[in-house]
C-alpha cells in the first residue's frame, strides 16, 4: 500500500469543532472511515474518507505537524506517579511521562486500558524514527505484519515497533498498563484498510534500518550490571544502536552509579519498589515515577528497595534533519 502523504490533506474538506470527540463518532457513523489521527494520547486531528470524499476533522488547536524531528532540548524531568490520564484514541488513557517534551523530540507515556477485552483498534502503522513499548502490569494480545500469528505480551516483555510496520492491539487484561516512548513527539497513526493480520513469517525484515524486536522477560536471564543486576535486550541491534534498553535490579548493590552520557534520552519509569535519585538534590522515587537526566549528567540511584525495578533506556544522537519514516 502507498503510505499517504501530508499533502493530501489538502485536498480534504476542513471541519474545525470543539467538540472533537462527538464529531469524529458521528462521522464514523454515517459510514466514514478513519484514515489518519494524531495526536495518539489526545486526539485532536483526524482525516476520514467516503465514497471519494475528504475531510479533515480538527479542533481550533490543533498542532501542526513536524516534517523533521524537532530539536532535541536536554532537560531534568521528574513525574510523579497520580498524574490523571487523558483519553487517548481506541479507548487508551496516557499519562504523560515527559511534560514539554524534550522540544517536541520525545514522548513517554503510561498507557491504560482498565476494563480489558477486545480492544476497539484497527490494522495501524506510524510515521516515526523510534518507538518502544513496554509492559508494566497485565497482559495484552498484540499481531504485527511478518511476525506470524498473534501473540501475548506479559509484565516486562516489550516490543520494538520499527517505522511503519502494521499493527493490532487485539485484546486486553482488565488494567493493562504500558510504557511506550516515541520519536517524535507528535506523530500521526495511519490506518491501513488494506492489510489483514496476521500476515506469514518472514525472519528479520528490514524496516528503514530497523528490526521488529520482541524481548520476554521470562526467558531473560539476570546479569551483572555493575554491583547491581540488569535483564538486557539486544534493542541496540534492532534499531541499529540507535537505542538500549534494559530493567535494573539492586542485586548486591547500595547504589549504582551512572556517568555522563554521549546520546540525548536518558530516560527512567520506577516499575516497582522505592529508590533515591541523586542528581542535582535528593528526590524519592516510588512506583511508577519517571524521569529524564540531561544526558552529560551524572547521576545516582540509591537506597534500592529489595522489589525495586527500574525501566532504564538511552538513545543515540539522532540526526536533527531527519525526515520520520
Amino acid at each position: 500500500m502507498k503510505d499517504p502523504d501530508r499533502s493530501d490533506d489538502r485536498r480534504a474538506l476542513e471541519l474545525v469543532t470543539e467538540d472533537f470527540d462527538d464529531a469524529l463518532s458521528l462521522m464514523r457513523s454515517v459510514g466514514f472511515r478513519l484514515d489518519l489521527i494524531y495526536p495518539a494520547d489526545e486526539p485532536q486531528s483526524a482525516v476520514l474518507s467516503h465514497e471519494g470524499k475528504m475531510v479533515r476533522l480538527r479542533t481550533p488547536g490543533a498542532p501542526s505537524l513536524p516534517r523533521e524531528l524537532p530539536r532535541f532540548e536536554p532537560r531534568f524531568v521528574l513525574t510523579r506517579a497520580g498524574t490523571v490520564p487523558a483519553a487517548g484514541r481506541a479507548g487508551m488513557f496516557y499519562r504523560d511521562l515527559v511534560p514539554g517534551r524534550l522540544g517536541g523530540r520525545y514522548i513517554a507515556s503510561q498507557i491504560k486500558i482498565e476494563q480489558g477485552g477486545p480492544v476497539a483498534d484497527w490494522v495501524h502503522y506510524h510515521r516515526i524514527a523510534l518507538q518502544v513499548i513496554i509492559v508494566r502490569r497485565g497482559w495484552v494480545r498484540v499481531v504485527y505484519e511478518d511476525e506470524g500469528e498473534p501473540f501475548e505480551m506479559e509484565a516486562g516483555d516489550m516490543v520494538l515497533q520499527p517505522p511503519l510496520i502494521r499493527h493490532r492491539v487485539l485484546e486486553s487484561s482488565p488494567g493493562l498498563e504500558v510504557v511506550e516512548i516515541t520519536a517524535p513527539a507528535l506523530h500521526e497513526t495511519f490506518a491501513d484498510h488494506e492489510m489483514e493480520l496476521p500476515t506469514g513469517k518472514r525472519e528479520r525484515r528490514d524496516f528503514d534500518g530497523q528490526y521488529f524486536l520482541r524481548h520476554i522477560a521470562a526467558k531473560t536471564p539476570w546479569t551483572s550490571f555493575g554491583d547491581a543486576e540488569a535483564q538486557e535486550t539486544t534493542m541496540s541491534d534492532a534499531t541499529g544502536g540507535i537505542a538500549e534498553i534494559r530493567t535494573i535490579r539492586p542485586g548486591r548493590a547500595s547504589s549504582i552509579s551512572f556517568g555522563p552520557g554521549r546520546g540525548e534520552l536518558v530516560f527512567g519509569f520506577v516499575l516497582e519498589g522505592k529508590a533515591r535519585l541523586d542528581h542535582s538534590g535528593i528526590f524519592e522515587l516510588g512506583p511508577a515515577d519517571a524521569f529524564v537526566i540531561p544526558p552529560a549528567n551524572p547521576w545516582t540511584l540509591s537506597d534500592m528497595s529489595a522489589d525495586f525495578r527500574l525501566l532504564h533506556m538511552t538513545t543515540a544522537r539522532l540526526d536533527a534533519g531527519a525526515r520520520c519514516q
